[in-house]
């Protein structure tokens, strides 16, 4: 049971980010439509959500980066990256002569 519900709280932490992410994305897109679609009424001044759309913007590097970072690590870990993104070892110390 111990591993079924560490498993499961693992599928949280990628699900939770995933959909900041997604909401963020969505807020971004939202504010950048509206903006567009107001060009076609002529009763109104179009008028850009810089906040509604920075918001988006947070949520979403936020979501995003912290699936990428985990992703990052947990290769790392596994040795599946390049060698230059691997952990550099101390060089042994040089023999005094």
């Amino acid at each position: 049971m111990k591993l079924v519900t560490a498993r499961f709280i693992a599928i949280l932490l990628l699900v939770i980010p995933g959909l900041l992410a997604c909401f963020g994305f969505l807020k971004m897109k939202d504010s950048v439509f509206v903006y567009f679609s107001d060009f076609g009424n002529d009763a109104i001044t179009p008028d850009f959500d810089w906040l509604k759309f920075l918001l988006g913007f947070i949520m979403f590097a936020a979501g995003a980066g912290f699936i990428a970072g985990w992703t990052f690590f947990r290769d790392r870990k596994r040795n599946y990256v390049a060698p230059r993104f691997k952990e550099k070892r101390p060089r042994p110390p040089k023999p005094q002569s």
